[in-house]
C-alpha cells in the first residue's frame, strides 16, 4: 500500500510541475529559436542561453514583451502570459 501510495503522489506532483506548453512554443518561439534563423538562440543550446540567462528573468521575459532584434513584440505569442513567456524561456534555454 506504500508503495502505492508513492507512485500516486510522483504522479500528481509531476503533473503539478507546469512545463512549457508546447504548442504555443510550436507555433511561435520554434519559428526562429529551432533553427537559429534571425540570429536567435537555438532552444537547447545552454551555452548559448548563458549570457542572456545572466541578465534574469524578468529582463528576458521584457524583451519579449518590447521585442528585441529581430524579435517582434510579444515573440508571435499574443496570448501568452508573462508566465508563459518565462516558462517558454526556461524550455529553451536548457541543454537537451
Amino acid at each position: 500500500m506504500k508503495k502505492l501510495f508513492t507512485v500516486v503522489l510522483m504522479v500528481f506532483a509531476g503533473a503539478a510541475i507546469a512545463g512549457p506548453d508546447m504548442d504555443k512554443y510550436n507555433k511561435s518561439c520554434a519559428v526562429c529559436h529551432a533553427t537559429g534563423a534571425a540570429e536567435a538562440p537555438i532552444t537547447g543550446d545552454a551555452a548559448v542561453w548563458a549570457p542572456r540567462m545572466a541578465k534574469g528573468m524578468a529582463v528576458l521575459v521584457q524583451s519579449v514583451n518590447n521585442g528585441l532584434n529581430a524579435m517582434p513584440p510579444k515573440g508571435m505569442c499574443y496570448d501568452c502570459s508573462d508566465e508563459d513567456y518565462a516558462s517558454l524561456i526556461e524550455f529553451m534555454s536548457t541543454a537537451k
